[in-house]
């Protein structure tokens, strides 16, 4: 099942930047402290293979593909 929106949890987030490295055209890190930030929130289909990829990766489990409706999803950060 495709995902609808990616989430990503600043307050989990270690600044590890494997994120970017792998989805730079979705994932940034803020410069003042290094936290991962989403671009996108709804990257185009060709790049889900990545992001998917990004929140398998992320060893805070920070990222979050969310499946639900968009009146289901949590308040952007």
């Amino acid at each position: 099942m495709a995902f609808a929106r990616v989430h990503l949890d600043e307050s989990k987030c270690v600044t590890s930047g494997q994120c970017v490295l792998t989805a730079p055209e979705v994932f940034d890190q803020r410069e003042t402290d290094g936290v991962g930030v989403v671009l996108t929130d709804s990257p185009a289909p060709e790049l889900r293979d990545k992001v998917q990829e990004a929140a398998a990766g992320c060893p805070a489990a920070a990222i979050r593909l969310l499946h639900q409706p968009p009146d289901r999803w949590p308040a952007a950060d």
